[in-house]
């Protein structure tokens, strides 16, 4: 069975940083695709960075480019997301993701999903 269980949000000022990690237990980080997204208040989630096994690179949403760092521990099995320069508008539920085949990490595709932990960006 799979399962993936986020953790590290919390609230943060503008400015700040955070690291989120995500602890998966089922599933081979080496196969197919793991992302992170993210859902803010009234709005649809999102896609915020995606690893794809299959070219061994790293994607990011415009928005995230430069400000956001998405890792992998396979021996750990633990997925990361270092967020550094937060805004109020990354006000949002985090969501990791997984795959078992293919490229990207297209939403209808990810096979699994954790259940989220928030991040609220406020002064």
């Amino acid at each position: 069975q799979v399962q993936l269980v986020e953790s590290g949000g919390g609230l943060v000022q503008p400015g700040g940083s955070l690291r989120l990690s995500c602890a998966v237990s089922g599933f081979d980080l080496e196969n197919g695709a793991t992302g992170w997204f993210r859902q803010a208040p009234g709005k649809e989630r999102e896609g915020v960075g995606c690893f794809s096994s299959n070219d061994g690179r790293t994607y990011y949403q415009d928005y995230a480019r430069g400000r956001f760092t998405l890792s992998r521990d396979n021996a750990k099995k633990m997925v990361y997301l270092q967020m550094n320069s937060l805004k109020p508008e990354d006000t949002a539920v985090y969501f990791c993701a997984t795959r078992n085949e293919g490229y990207g990490c297209a939403q209808p595709f990810m096979d699994y999903w954790g259940k989220g932990t928030l991040v609220n960006v406020t002064s």
